[in-house]
């Protein structure tokens, strides 16, 4: 107790007069450096859970030749969406296995608060950030990356060099899910998408006009709806494809929650029968509906992983040519996307 009567912490010096050894030992073993054997580390541990002594790890980053915080920035777009915080989460994972701290934030596709929130994480020493580019030009996160921030960007790749990056199969599985639509007999297949400024978005709409050219069909302008951001603004454009008069017999929804707002307009309607539905992105108690949504499914872990392994390897000094890693992603089919177009 002090003074004042409160609690002191303790210190380095209480650990190390516990564990009967210098300060210098306890140093090396909380900082996890070579020199001591097991029973001293062993001693040192058990003696700092004894007293609950708890290191400075900003202090200790100072003292450190590599400089480091053992924390790393994470920014994307909406960690309330299903895709990423299951995508945080494998970072996170990765990162625990290290003894690295995630600091992590939504940038709610803002340019403006992207860049804040960047200089915030500088200014906490990060060693280095996994970045969802927001829509638009990519100024504040190269002019992070010049000033030598090692930086993986996931989803969307960059807009300028020496910067990693790992993406899906946005076009490809876009045109396969079309192309399924195709075989079934559909031939009015409607587009629903995201933001246009979104590279995920241009590339996804891209593999459906591919899937509908190799289909043979051809575009109707009026059944693409584009810059739906949210599961609201998806039902109002469903609902509007469905009353023209001539209304699609398939839908592909380009992002999660866009599959999200489509699938209650069908289900309020009695349509989710009659109507085929292919999302892309998964999302919780898809597979639970009847029928079982089908999605073009992201290996979010994977993405997750490779980012992660990515970021630490250009923490750790990696200076080979920056990387565009692609993880597949997967038709997983449940019976929405298998629905023939109906014969009246």
């Amino acid at each position: 107790m002090d003074q004042a009567g409160e609690r002191r912490e303790p210190t380095m010096r209480d650990v190390a007069a516990l564990a009967k050894v210098s300060t210098k030992t306890v140093s090396r073993v909380i900082n996890g450096l070579p020199g001591a054997g097991q029973e001293v580390v062993d001693r040192v541990r058990a003696a700092a859970r004894t007293l609950g002594y708890r290191p400075n790890l900003t202090a200790s980053s100072l003292r450190r030749s590599d400089r480091r915080s053992a924390t790393i920035g994470v920014l994307f777009e909406d960690l309330s969406n299903p895709f990423d915080s299951a995508l945080l989460r494998a970072v996170e994972d990765r990162a625990r296995q290290g003894g690295v701290l995630v600091l992590a934030g939504s940038s709610e596709d803002d340019r403006t608060l992207q860049g804040e929130l960047l200089v915030s994480l500088a200014a906490r020493r990060v060693d280095g950030v996994v970045v969802m580019a927001a829509g638009g030009h990519q100024d504040a996160l190269q002019q992070e990356r010049e000033r030598g921030t090692p930086m993986v960007l996931v989803d969307r790749p960059p807009t300028f060099g020496s910067t990693d990056c790992v993406t899906t199969t946005n076009r490809d599985s876009s045109r396969e899910a079309v192309l399924q639509l195709a075989a079934l007999g559909h031939r009015d297949i409607a587009f629903l998408g995201d933001r246009r400024t979104l590279w995920t978005s241009q590339e996804r709409y891209t593999g459906y006009l591919e899937g509908l050219a190799q289909a043979g069909l051809t575009l109707r302008e009026e059944l693409v709806r584009t810059d739906l951001h949210g599961a609201d603004l998806a039902e109002t454009a469903t609902n509007t494809l469905l009353d023209l008069d001539r209304p699609p017999t398939a839908l592909f929804t380009a992002q999660n929650l866009v599959t999200v707002g489509s699938m209650r307009v069908l289900r309020a309607r009695g349509l989710q029968r009659r109507i085929a539905l292919i999302g892309f992105d998964d999302f919780p108690l898809a597979d639970m509906l009847e029928p079982g949504i089908t999605v073009v499914r992201q290996d979010v872990p994977g993405i997750g992983r490779k980012a992660a392994e990515l970021i630490f390897a250009r923490i750790d000094g990696d200076t080979s040519p920056p990387v565009h890693a692609v993880v597949p992603a997967a038709l997983v089919r449940r019976g929405s996307g298998e629905i023939a177009p109906s014969a009246d």
